[in-house]
């Protein structure tokens, strides 16, 4: 049970700063995430969160799976 409350935790973070950050470069960018309608500046900083929340999932997963083949036999 305590494997997959660290396995759910470590993604979540991962996800959310993955995202954060996403919409951090997409603002750096002068991107309105927020703007009214789905113009080409909004869906491409739709894309930096999403792209930005994936990579940080598969980040966190990488980590955890080293952190497991760390502590082996």
């Amino acid at each position: 049970m305590l494997a997959s409350l660290v396995e759910g935790l470590t993604d979540a973070i991962g996800f959310v700063t993955g995202a954060l950050l996403g919409f951090g470069v997409g603002a750096a960018l002068g991107l309105d995430l927020f703007a009214s309608g789905y113009g080409t500046g909004s869906i491409i900083a739709i894309l930096l969160v999403g792209l930005g929340g994936g990579t940080g999932l598969q980040l966190a997963r990488t980590w955890r799976a080293k952190q497991d083949n760390s502590h082996a036999p």
